[in-house]
């Protein structure tokens, strides 16, 4: 992973000294909070219903065992003994004291992290394939062109004051793991004809109060043109973009109304002026590539006589393996997620001693490599599957065994009503009703793949829009119900969902979700999903039988 120089650190402590400064003169009551606000989200700090929230940026999920351990720290020092990991691969603090922020930011700049762009109209924390150099799938590492990416928008110029909040994802593989079609931008690493390393570029997707799909506005950009195409594509944004009007203010709105080919013409006019001279430099793009140099692998046999031998004997093992071990690119290896999805728990949540187990695991079992995924979990890319029984134990014995990654358990769920002062209603009991009426794993495994995906607001940070089953939830005159769209996805195969019909009270929803699913068993052709029956038979049978037990 990439490791902070001399000039990183100089940068993240300067920010560091001059928030602490920011901070005492907020407490002394010499800046007003209208003052103060604006200095305390440049740097992660938010003011929620019961107290400060502090965002950590994660840049593309990526962190080793110290900086997990400091984590951990921050949770029991200065929180409630937890932290919340969201969609955005960051980790949320919700219970944090304003006179302790500066500290906090310092013992984040020790392991070389910060809060820095975190909040803002400036451009968020890029986020790639949690398995990427893992993975035989990519063309190419993510998080090379993520870091980059990094370091070219940290504090830019021209684009820290943009209409509005931007967002940017990358994938080297064909199987997208990040949304890339429903954000800002989304780079997707392809091969020219010619063999060429280049990127499909889609600009304009997103969720929210106005849900897009992004269109691909440049089918193939060779790799080396990156940055200044990256260039174009925010002064196009910047130019034209609705600051006017916060909720017309993202660029999926720009696109939509100048339609995605006129958007495109200007992106390549601009671009055409800005010329090679905005472009990465070979050498630089070379000293970051040298951070992510492929890990040294053993020479293993290809099966694992200690691991099929612990599925043999240990059921429970043999159902984390099915759901949770996913395949590595060298042989004699795996990829394996660890679910924050615990039936009954928070989605998201991990306590200080869990991240503490991961941490441990990382260093003794995975290379000293932890990674968040955009559907709040966390994996560990380079396990040898000899050591699989062992890694399975102490995660299970942390209240991390889970086994139901991509099942209907596994469910992303922003804060909601219970942290957030954006939020109309709960997303949390919520998620913990449908996950506790799915707790039979046999029932779940039955079920397969289906994404339940819930927010406690229109402004989607759960991706309900992107869910086969997404649930968002609205005030009704002072009273808490919910919403349910179908069909969504978030994958390669991106797509809005539908909404089923009228809103539900919360009493209802797990019951709505049950019999959703006993629609889909019922429908389903072999082989197939739940988003694919959906897609076969239209949403007619699903709101019929839902209506039909609700009255």
């Amino acid at each position: 992973m990439y490791l902070y120089d001399t000039l990183d650190r100089e940068f993240v402590a300067d920010r560091s000294a001059e928030f602490r400064e920011q901070v005492a003169r907020r407490l002394a009551g010499e800046i007003t909070e209208d003052q103060f606000k604006p200095l305390r989200l440049m740097n992660g700090l938010y003011l929620q219903l019961h107290a400060y929230m502090l965002r950590v940026a994660i840049p593309y999920g990526s962190m080793n065992a110290a900086q997990l351990r400091k984590l951990a720290w921050i949770a029991r020092t200065y929180d409630k003994g937890y932290g919340h990991f969201t969609t955005r691969t960051n980790i949320q603090f919700h219970w944090i004291k304003l006179r302790d922020a500066p500290d906090i930011l310092d013992a984040l700049a020790s392991v070389d992290m910060h809060a820095i762009q975190t909040s803002g109209n400036c451009i968020r924390n890029t986020t790639a394939d949690p398995y990427s150099g893992a993975t035989a799938e990519e063309l190419d590492d993510p998080r090379v062109w993520a870091e980059a990416i990094r370091q070219w928008s940290s504090l830019h110029p021209e684009f820290s004051f943009l209409p509005r909040k931007f967002k940017v994802a990358i994938t080297g593989s064909a199987k997208d793991r990040t949304a890339a079609k429903v954000h800002d931008i989304g780079l997707m690493l392809r091969r020219g004809r010619d063999g060429q390393l280049g990127f499909e570029v889609i600009v304009g997707g997103g969720m929210g109060r106005t849900p897009y799909v992004g269109p691909t506005i440049r089918e193939f950009l060779p790799a080396g043109r990156l940055f200044s195409y990256l260039e174009a594509v925010l002064r196009t944004y910047n130019r034209y973009g609705r600051r006017d009007n916060k909720y017309k203010a993202r660029i999926k709105i720009l696109v939509a109304a100048l339609g995605a080919e006129e958007f495109g013409r200007q992106v390549e006019a601009e671009w055409e002026k800005i010329g090679p001279a905005g472009d990465l430099p070979d050498t630089e793009l070379a000293r970051i590539r040298a951070a992510f140099a492929p890990k040294r692998f053993e020479t293993l046999p290809p099966v694992s006589a200690a691991f099929e031998e612990a599925k043999a004997s240990d059921p429970a093992f043999a159902r984390f393996a099915r759901n949770n071990v996913k395949a590595h690119k060298t042989p004699g290896y795996a990829i394996v997620e660890v679910s924050l999805k615990a039936i009954g728990e928070t989605p998201g949540d991990a306590t200080a001693d869990q991240m503490d187990v991961v941490a441990d695991l990382a260093e003794r079992y995975g290379q000293d490599d932890v990674r968040v995924t955009h559907e709040q979990n966390l994996v560990l890319p380079h396990v040898r599957q000899d050591d699989l029984p062992a890694v399975y134990a102490a995660l299970a014995q942390a209240g991390l065994g889970t086994a139901n990654i991509n099942l209907i358990s596994d469910i992303i769920a922003c804060p909601g009503l219970d942290y957030c002062a954006l939020a109309n209603a709960r997303a949390i009991p919520i998620a913990q009703d449908i996950a506790e009426r799915f707790a039979d794993p046999d029932r779940a495994e039955t079920i397969g793949e289906l994404k339940v995906k819930i927010s406690g607001c229109i402004n989607a940070c759960g991706h309900h829009h992107v869910g086969h089953i997404g649930v968002l939830g609205v005030d009704k005159k002072g009273e808490e119900f919910y919403q349910l769209t179908l069909g969504g996805s978030g994958a390669e195969d991106a797509a809005v969902g539908q909404i089923l019909g009228p809103a539900l009270p919360a009493d209802q929803v797990a019951e709505a979700v049950d019999t959703l699913v006993e629609v889909y068993l019922r429908e389903r052709a072999e082989g197939e999903r739940f988003l694919d029956t959906f897609r076969r038979t239209g949403v007619a049978p699903f709101k019929e039988a839902v209506y039909a037990a609700a009255h």
